[in-house]
């Protein structure tokens, strides 16, 4: 967001400064060339963005409100901002569906939860992408699930851990806006099958327009998402297609 540089993810955190504000905070990433930016800077307007866009959709298909805020120029290529958007985008088809009783503050409740463990980086530092517990969020206030419930607690975690490793299956290296995808399609298929709330999924093939600005590389082929070049079987041979007159 200040240079361009890749960005370093630490081992250790590093209590470092600011660029923007100056308050100093304990960090797991940064700038090689001296940067850092806080997660109240590195948010800042594009939090109230989502939050805005999400509870004025009137679109009933997750993945579709997903890729409108993944398509948003503000929107760094990586970042915990991707949980808020999946968190958002299937609670907003949640409420949009006359099959599930969701309000906009249950909306706003989901957003709220996932803020508390979305944390930067911890993806590769506990191995807990916050995309997951996004999922678990929407998954929980749905059935008002709380810590001692009953089955409510058991579906959610249930649901968390079929999330979870459908984000492992996608990940090598990481990519949020995959992430994201994989967990909204998921997730309408647990809907699907535990409570029969069908939501729309849109039939094309999700065809990813982000891979060339991955910093650790984009995964290409082993990524669903990614866009496979036609090539010209032709291109380099020096025999030419033959064509056979009919007339």
């Amino acid at each position: 967001m200040v240079c361009g540089s890749p960005l370093e993810y630490l081992k250790a955190a590093e209590d470092l400064a600011c660029t923007y504000c100056g308050r100093s905070s304990a960090a797991h990433v940064k700038c090689p060339g001296g940067h850092f930016i806080c997660d109240s800077c590195h948010a800042g307007d594009l939090l109230q963005m989502i939050e805005n866009t999400i509870l004025s959709s009137a679109e009933k298909d997750p993945v579709l409100i997903a890729e409108q805020l993944m398509n948003h120029p503000s929107l760094p290529m990586l970042g915990c901002e991707h949980a808020l958007i999946a968190a958002g985008a299937l609670a907003a088809a949640l409420r949009n569906s006359p099959y599930a009783k969701i309000t906009d503050q249950d909306v706003r409740e989901v957003l709220t939860r996932t803020a508390r463990q979305a944390i930067s980086g911890y993806c590769g530092l506990t191995g807990v992408c916050g995309i997951a517990p996004a999922m678990g969020a929407c998954f929980s206030v749905f059935l008002a699930a709380r810590c001692g419930s009953d089955s409510e607690q058991k579906i959610v975690m249930e649901a968390v851990i079929r999330v979870s490793q459908a984000i492992a299956e996608l990940t090598g290296p990481s990519c949020c806006k995959a992430y994201v995808r994989t967990a909204l399609d998921t997730a309408v298929s647990i809907f699907s099958e535990r409570f029969g709330i069908v939501l729309p999924l849109a039939k094309a093939p999700l065809i990813c327009r982000h891979e060339s600005k991955h910093p650790h590389g984009c995964r290409e082929e082993k990524c669903p998402y990614y866009k496979k070049e036609s090539k010209d079987i032709f291109a380099d041979s020096i025999h030419l297609p033959v064509t056979t007159c009919h007339s």
